[in-house]
């Protein structure tokens, strides 16, 4: 139960939660644009089409909000679902924003610079596209709140959930009780150490700290108490980390009918599922353990954080 593992994409709805709790302090709103924060992006164009060169732009309608980062409706993302070869894919590429590139090694200054040179995919607010957004709001929060982002984390977070084992970095003392990371080759079935996740590389402070996954750790009692909190409407005890309505803002479907066909993603994912701010949720039951309005995501190295309300469960 102590074991430390990557969580990749589960960081993300932790990372909605701390962007939340700066809005329920006014220090951020749902519905501002984020210029202020992000000057990199106050004066952005869309992509005509999504295969057209990056010259080849429309302004953008209006500016990007926190409530489009949160929602993952910014117009950055992983384009490689709407286009494997289109020339904004192949600068993301170069600029290794993608997923496909792992980790980005610059700082989060420069991660923003590589950002703001390029267009948007589609108009704010306008389609759902995975992954950047979530990046971005790393940023945001680290610099709406004047902390980094982990010393943010950790102090709104981590310490009062009492979840210790819980960040970007590994004390060498903890590094024996680090999972080591594999790869499978889906052609063949041969799984592999994956050689760009060395631990002892955990032990290095981040340049750029990954709010949407990268090299962010933890463990399964860590986590249950981060998805008790979430079960418990923003409680944990006595303590209260978000309000009940911010949590039931995050766990609404905010992507509507429309654009879920507009949205690609995995194959048949909008069927029975919906995202709220910065998770997703399960809109209708395909399955036995598919409950309508569960909640949570997963890790791209296999792992999973959900919580039920209607079961009254978390797992882990």
């Amino acid at each position: 139960r102590d074991t430390i593992f990557r969580l990749a994409s589960m960081t993300k709805p932790i990372t909605a939660v701390a962007a939340m709790i700066l809005v329920e302090e006014c220090r951020i709103r749902l519905d501002d644009p984020v210029d202020e924060w992000l000057p990199e992006l106050a004066t952005r164009s869309v992509l005509r089409t999504i295969e057209s060169s990056l010259d080849d732009t429309v302004p953008a309608a209006r500016p990007i909000t926190v409530r489009d980062l949160l929602t993952f409706r910014s117009g950055y993302g992983e384009v490689a679902f709407l286009s494997p070869t289109c020339p904004l894919q192949m600068a993301l590429i170069e600029a290794r924003l993608p997923l496909s590139a792992y980790t980005f090694s610059g700082t989060s200054d420069e991660y923003m610079q590589c950002v703001g040179r390029l267009p948007l995919a589609s108009q704010p607010g306008e389609a759902w596209l995975y992954h950047m957004s979530a990046e971005i709001l790393g940023v945001l929060i680290a610099r709406a709140s004047g902390m980094s982002l982990s010393a943010f984390m950790r102090e709104r977070i981590f310490d009062p959930l009492g979840m210790k084992d819980t960040g970007f970095t590994v004390p060498e003392t903890k590094l024996e009780r680090v999972a080591t990371c594999y790869k499978t080759d889906f052609v063949t079935g041969e799984v592999s150490v994956l050689e760009e996740a060395p631990n002892e590389r955990l032990t290095q402070p981040r340049r750029f700290e990954s709010a949407a996954g990268d090299e962010f750790v933890s463990t399964a009692d860590d986590l249950m108490a981060f998805g008790r909190m979430m079960l418990n409407r923003g409680m944990h005890g006595n303590e209260r980390i978000l309000s009940r309505l911010s949590v039931e803002a995050m766990t609404t479907d905010q992507i509507t009918p429309e654009q879920k066909p507009a949205s690609p993603f995995f194959e048949n994912f909008w069927d029975s599922r919906g995202w709220g701010l910065g998770l997703s949720i399960v809109t209708r039951r395909d399955d036995v353990s598919s409950v309508p309005g569960r909640f949570g995501w997963d890790g791209a190295f296999s792992t999973s954080l959900y919580v039920d309300p209607r079961e009254e469960m978390v797992g882990v």
